[in-house]
């Protein structure tokens, strides 16, 4: 699993810091002797997949450098409710500053991690992989797509600068292109490109059996029933990678997947996955 740059988890770690402390985190200096010390523990509180720790290991180490903290568990891994994922000890008043910044970070992308591991179980035993969108926080895109990598699945474009996806909307400014916009967007994105992966989306059969005629690379089947897909998957007779995508859920995913797919999309594993409980806990 390719990790995050450390730099850039340092600079969304200062950011946040910055935000949360501004002049100073008022309770603790108020609150807590400047010598004390403290031993704190980032427990599960429900069954989990885990990623971001190194955000949370950053955030300690930004307030307190001679923090000792040790990591029990690795991004990925699944946790059932009550395992420790980190112990860090140093300054008290440090910890404390720190605290929300870090499991921010580490709830909402084991939030992410979770959610994708979740697709990742219902489609056991069928060959169809899971991927994510590009319809993430903003800010936030390598991170969530690094949690979506802990929880088994599959990143798609990073942006719009690495791969050709061809929407209903650029066909929709092709009207009357020659011999047809399927045909002409493809011809003009492999001329001007011709190192990237050019993808396709398309609505109906007719328009996925051009898409292939075309040459495409992938083609992206949109909000379609499995009858529909199907009938899409016979007419392109595996001449390129295919893709389901559109009002997926947990509960269909599935019945896409048995339909012969090689990946489903599912833009919900980053812009609606729910940050999981995960709490700090100082020993006494």
């Amino acid at each position: 699993m390719e990790h995050l740059d450390p730099q850039l988890i340092r600079t969304a770690l200062i950011q946040a810091l910055e935000e949360d402390l501004g002049s100073g985190d008022a309770t603790s200096l108020a609150c807590i002797p400047p010598e004390a010390e403290s031993t704190a523990r980032m427990n599960a509180r429900e069954r989990l997949t885990v990623a971001g720790l190194a955000f949370a290991e950053g955030a300690f180490r930004e307030l307190a450098p001679n923090a000792v903290i040790r990591r029990c568990v690795k991004d990925g891994q699944s946790c059932e409710a009550g395992v420790t994922l980190l112990e860090v000890s140093g300054p008290s008043r440090a910890l404390l500053s720190a605290e929300r910044v870090a499991l921010n970070f580490v709830q909402r992308l084991s939030g992410v991690a979770t959610a994708t591991a979740r697709y990742v179980r219902l489609l056991e035993g069928t060959q169809t992989r899971i991927l994510d969108t590009r319809k993430t926080t903003p800010g936030w895109r390598r991170f969530e797509k690094y949690a979506v990598r802990c929880g088994g699945g599959v990143n798609h474009r990073m942006g719009l600068h690495d791969r050709i996806l061809i929407k209903d909307n650029h066909l929709a400014a092709l009207v009357g292109a020659d011999p047809d916009p399927v045909t002409a967007a493809v011809r003009r994105a492999r001329a001007q490109f011709p190192s990237l992966f050019v993808q396709v989306e398309a609505d109906t059969p007719d328009q996925a059996q051009r898409a292939a005629e075309a040459g495409a690379d992938g083609i992206l089947l949109d909000n379609m029933p499995p009858e529909v897909l199907r009938e899409s998957l016979r007419r392109i007779a595996g001449r390129c990678q295919t893709e389901a995508s559109g009002g997926i859920h947990e509960a269909t995913v599935r019945a896409v997947a048995e339909t012969g797919v090689n990946f489903i999309s599912i833009g919900a594993l980053t812009h609606s996955a729910r940050a999981v409980d995960i709490g700090l806990d100082f020993l006494p």
